[in-house]
């Protein structure tokens, strides 16, 4: 090691003790730090509709105890010996996002890391490569870590050395500002930077306007200045809000019964050229894929429950030569997109501040409550030294 902890160390996490049960603070051990890997004191995480899927057990393969996270920020503890970035030192702060293998040619090649052969096992498993972890109860239990390669529920967590983003001199502010762009902010942004790339004159649509909806508009709208954007969601508040920050259109999916009749009322019967949904809702989809016109793409980023159907009709889907396409994690190289990313914000083409709210880490089910009301946008827990037993309800 570059630096000697000693094992095991006494930390705490926010886990989920068994499929279904809210999030828990609790004591856990870890064990040991590989080579390849990075001990990260997590001062903010972003609270993920994927950790979502964890706490409810619909995430295949993974046992519990488990620790979600995939959103943090944080201070390096110790780093070990086969950590190949050798600018990497004691003290640096860093934001985390999703791991890869490192020995593909997509990962070698340093194309979208979210091609990686083994994205899937290393990011959503909640284990190290070889199906161990880091981590223990007192009693001996094994708790899942390693979720997105970071667990950034912990307040220590075992970081993969490829979810590591070094951005020197973050500001306490600024960490839990960007906390989020190792997921659901490059999601949305690179779905429309690196995979759409529209230009001024196309339409944009952008069905479910959270963390992940609100990046892809100003991505489009701020950063690119496509001129026609539509925002479509359920919650009037958030419609508003897209308004402000450059959807030229909105549309109330509670309000309207017809949402691709609106949209194509919208568009003049053009219909759109991209549409992005961020739900995962069988019937948004569906919507999505059908408010395409002539030659559009739709792209699904929302992880839908298993099982999700949708009807298309083929004829048409080929006659207009539409495309649907799944975009994961913006299929972003990390350690480029996010410092991109992170300008826009310095040039005021990516407020991400405007959208999110930091809640200490006890009042993980007030966060939760707010967001699903719609209240706020993106929920960031700040974790302290010493972490209090979480408060229930709103």
């Amino acid at each position: 090691m570059k630096t000697g902890p000693t094992f095991p160390i006494e930390t705490t996490a926010l886990l989920v003790p068994s499929p279904g049960s809210p999030f828990t603070i609790s004591p856990v051990l870890i064990q040991n730090l590989r080579p390849n890997e990075l001990l990260v004191e997590i001062k903010y995480s972003g609270l993920c509709h994927t950790d979502f899927l964890l706490r409810d057990g619909a995430l295949p393969k993974v046992t519990y105890p488990s620790i979600p996270g995939h959103e943090g920020t944080g201070t390096i503890l110790a780093i070990g010996p086969a950590v190949k970035n050798r600018s990497l030192s004691i003290g640096d702060d860093v934001l985390l996002s999703f791991t890869s293998c490192n020995e593909c040619h997509h990962c070698l090649e340093q194309s979208p890391s979210t091609k990686c052969k083994l994205m899937p096992p290393l990011n959503l498993s909640c284990v190290r490569d070889d199906g161990t972890t880091a981590y223990q109860m007192q009693d001996g239990t094994p708790v899942s870590g390693h979720f997105f390669g970071q667990s950034s529920f912990a307040k220590i967590a075992v970081v993969s050395e490829l979810s590591v983003v070094p951005i020197k001199g973050m500001t306490e502010e600024e960490m839990g500002i960007w906390a989020p762009m190792g997921c659901g902010y490059q999601t949305g942004a690179g779905t429309i930077l690196e995979v759409f790339k529209p230009r001024k004159e196309d339409v944009v649509v952008i069905f479910g306007m959270g963390g992940v909806g609100f990046a892809a508009l100003m991505a489009a709208a701020l950063i690119l200045e496509v001129e026609t954007v539509i925002a479509v969601d359920l919650v009037q508040e958030k419609l508003d809000l897209a308004k402000e920050m450059g959807a030229r259109w909105v549309i109330n999916g509670k309000e309207t019964l017809d949402v691709v009749g609106e949209m194509m009322k919208i568009t003049g019967g053009k219909g759109a050229d991209f549409a992005v949904d961020t739900t995962g809702v069988g019937k948004v989809v569906q919507d999505m894929v059908q408010c395409l016109g002539q030659g559009g793409t739709a792209a699904s980023v929302g992880a839908p429950a298993p099982g999700v159907k949708i009807e298309v009709d083929v004829g048409m889907f080929f006659a207009l030569s539409k495309k649907w396409i799944g975009v994961v994690e913006g299929e972003v190289w990390p350690v480029e997109f996010i410092p991109r990313l992170i300008q826009a914000y310095k040039e005021g083409k990516f407020p991400v501040d405007k959208i999110s709210k930091v809640y200490p880490v006890e009042d993980i089910e007030k966060a939760i409550a707010d967001t699903e009301s719609g209240k706020i946008i993106k929920a960031v827990l700040k974790f302290q030294c010493q972490l209090q037993s979480p408060t229930h309800g709103t």
